[in-house]
């Protein structure tokens, strides 16, 4: 053994890391930690008045209160004396009673909250709250079965069935017709006499047109959405060892991968009472992704859809004429890189004044736009600014205004803290109705008028807050999550941390995790929890008295999770660095970043560095010891995605681009398995539909002929994320312990 491992060993060992009773503490922390933050969440019972609530503490040993609040007097204050309630109600139901211990957990005030109802000891109780009695109350009588009761579940069914269209789906609005897809084929069937008519007669099985159809407002025009199939590539798995025989068995299913044939789609018009189809001109929507969202206009005159061009890179609404066919575009959204259909879409037409509300990045930051239907021009921006509409909540269209979700509108906080706002559909009018330091999460109020807002941190327990949806403005704290009990177990806060990226400029954001047994005289090897994937973000933004990562930090490592450049949530330019580039998981952001931690916490050891993950994020652990080898040493790699051509087709060409190019070839994992520097433990399921096994496999036949060595462990029967099933996740602790630390792992200390 040589010198260095030596001392690595004796080092280890002297600081007991990695040895049974830290995979002990590990797998106990989850518990320990459970059931130790109260005051966290406020359920509130709205009165009629739409004022005033109350809701329940659930405190610490099984006590409890009962908290009434007024928006209009902006008060908090006890439900009632609880003392008092508990003392009336052991004198009439013969047993002894605690404030804090009241055996019921709901309560009925009446509006004017002079009585207060509640169940009890099986029994129906009132109470005066003038003096305190208690009485018992006679069983209210139960709703014979159907009659329901006022907001139940079953008057919002009836409801539903109330609402539900009489007939074929498929009728015409004037109750005429009923169209139908027989043979492939678009037909009509008159519903006085049962005479049909065949609207297209060359559909086949491969050619084929879908329901559902599309009438016209006016009875007058249909248009059906036709098919014509694209590839049919199927992933077969072997599973080898099936619970219900002794041989093995084959399975197959259907899965499109990049560069693949995929189904087009394009809408067809029909004139019903002319028999013939209107040819419709298609030079707007040539290579369809998708079309969908066919809509007509109330006049009849004309009808819409949304055409997603493969690639990704044109976005449209257009508009047919249903007289002659002739196209235009409403919306002509391209990009040089990609639009984020997946995370970034969101279209809502106002019939009346005739105008899309349409979400784009164009100008850098997603943001909302108006837009005029008839000329297809956007009379204003509705939102701007550097930060980000992260959703839409919902549009008042009485008032034009839009409720949303935003990213980075207070400067000085972290960008991913999500706010919410509310702003005129003519861009004035700008509201938050947040405001603390954190990311938010909002009730409101039956009538709209006020709304709870709950935010937190990684490091910072939740606090609620009353607020008032008209200005944004505070009503009055309710509640400061308590945990006190969650430090006394010697639970580390998870440290924020942020540093500039590979520009020099812009700030990357993420999160340090540490053990219980925390010593900052001792040097601990560093292991990222990586998930790069363009989709989202992925860092921790809200308090959590326990994360999966905190319990590797047990076995004597410190954990951080990162965004790097090429996750969303952040400007148009932070994402397009993962466009046509994968493989660069945010690489140079995240090693930047792990060394300003290091310059400040002298306890992060850069010498041993690992890196886990799956899917996506098994793609970068392994990409990590064959790019970056030189800073990351040891690796565990989950049912990667580790070529881009042999995912799933839809996340793969939205971020690589179509068609398929040399970057996918230069970016795999597998035609550059010859550079593995470090330990790399690659982890699959046999069975793992999500992405193809055969992608791992693909790896370790590289990494054989490349002469390379490497670990493996591939679970019969195991599906996606099979590392973090419980002897996964042993194994992948099991690596990291070995190679970090030095020692033989769950072994006892000296």
């Amino acid at each position: 053994m040589g010198l260095l491992v030596a001392a690595l060993l004796t080092v280890s060992t002297a600081r007991g890391q990695g040895r049974l009773a830290d995979y002990r503490r590990a797998d106990e922390l989850r518990q320990l930690t459970k059931d130790k933050v109260f005051r966290a969440k406020v359920d509130p019972h709205w009165f009629g008045d739409n004022t005033r609530f109350w809701y329940r503490n659930d405190l610490p040993e099984g006590r409890r209160e009962f908290v009434l609040v007024d928006a209009a007097e902006a008060t908090r204050r006890a439900a009632f004396d609880h003392g008092r309630l508990a003392k009336s109600l052991s004198e009439v139901a013969g047993r002894e009673f605690e404030a804090c211990r009241l055996p019921f957990e709901a309560i009925e005030p009446d509006d004017a909250v002079e009585t207060v109802r509640f169940q009890a000891e099986g029994k129906h109780w009132k109470c005066e709250l003038s003096t305190y009695a208690v009485t018992e109350e006679e069983r209210p009588r139960q709703p014979d079965e159907g009659e329901g009761q006022a907001g139940g579940s079953t008057d919002r069914r009836d409801a539903r069935s109330r609402r539900r269209p009489s007939g074929d789906h498929n009728e015409s609005p004037d109750g005429r017709w009923i169209g139908l897809i027989k043979d492939h084929n678009v037909h009509v069937r008159d519903k006085a006499t049962g005479e049909e008519r065949a609207l297209s007669r060359d559909a086949t099985a491969e050619d084929a047109y879908q329901p559902p159809l599309h009438w016209s407002p006016d009875s007058q025009k249909l248009v059906a959405l036709r098919t014509n199939k694209g590839d049919n590539r199927k992933v077969y798995l072997i599973e080898s060892s099936p619970k219900d025989q002794l041989q093995p068995k084959l399975h197959s299913y259907d899965y499109l991968k990049p560069g693949d044939q995929i189904p087009i789609t394009k809408p067809h018009l029909f004139d019903v009472a002319g028999q013939r189809e209107i040819p419709i001109c298609d030079e707007l929507f040539p290579n369809p992704w998708e079309i969908g969202r066919v809509r007509w206009c109330p006049s009849s005159r004309r009808f819409t859809f949304l055409y997603n061009q493969r690639g990704h890179q044109v976005l449209r609404i257009i508009a047919v004429d249903a007289d002659t066919g002739e196209t235009g575009a409403i919306v002509d959204e391209r990009s040089k890189t990609f639009i984020d259909y997946a995370g970034k879409q969101y279209c809502h037409r106002l019939d009346e004044t005739h105008e899309i509300i349409w979400m784009s990045e164009r100008d850098g930051f997603n943001h909302l736009y108006l837009y005029d239907c008839r000329t297809g021009c956007v009379k204003n921006q509705i939102t701007q600014g550097p930060w980000v509409v992260r959703r839409v909540e919902r549009i008042d269209e009485e008032n034009r205004q839009i409720y949303f979700r935003a990213g980075g509108i207070y400067p000085e906080q972290d960008p991913y803290y999500v706010h919410f706002c509310r702003v005129g559909l003519d861009g004035t009018g700008l509201v938050i109705l947040t405001d603390g330091n954190g990311t938010h999460a909002v009730e409101y109020s039956p009538d709209g008028r006020f709304l709870i807002d709950t935010y937190s941190r990684v490091d910072m327990p939740p606090v609620t807050e009353l607020r008032r949806v008209e200005d944004g403005t505070l009503v009055c704290e309710l509640e400061r999550a308590d945990i006190s009990m969650l430090l006394a177990t010697g639970w580390q806060v998870p440290e924020r941390f942020v540093a500039k990226g590979r520009d020099d400029e812009t700030d990357i954001y993420g999160v340090i995790y540490r053990p219980t047994t925390f010593d900052p005289q001792q040097k601990y090897p560093v292991i990222e929890s990586i998930y790069a994937g363009p989709q989202g973000s992925f860092v921790p933004k809200s308090f959590r008295s326990f994360h999966g990562v905190q319990a590797m930090a047990e076995l004597g490592f410190v954990l951080v999770q990162i965004d790097g450049m090429g996750t969303s949530n952040r400007s148009k330019a932070f994402h397009d660095v993962c466009w046509r580039n994968l493989g660069d998981s945010g690489f140079p952001d995240r090693i930047l970043w792990m060394q300003a931690a290091a310059k400040k916490y002298p306890w992060m050891d850069l010498s041993r560095v690992g890196i886990y993950g799956g899917s996506a994020g098994g793609q970068s652990a392994t990409r990590a010891l064959l790019a970056f080898g030189d800073f990351y040493t040891v690796a565990v790699s989950d049912c990667g995605c580790h070529d881009n051509r042999m995912d799933k087709i839809w996340w793969n060409e939205l971020w690589m681009g179509w068609p398929i190019g040399p970057h996918y070839q230069q970016q795999s994992n597998v035609t550059q398995a010859d550079k593995l520097q470090g330990k790399l433990l690659l982890i699959v399921g046999e069975l793992d539909r999500n992405v193809d096994p055969a992608s791992t496999m693909q790896v370790v036949d590289a990494l054989i002929k490349a002469d390379k060595d490497f670990d493996m462990l591939v679970v019969p029967g195991g599906g996606h994320g099979i590392a973090e099933s419980p002897y996964g996740s042993r194994r992948r602790r099991d690596f990291f312990v070995r190679h970090l630390l030095g020692v033989e792992p769950r072994s006892e200390p000296y």
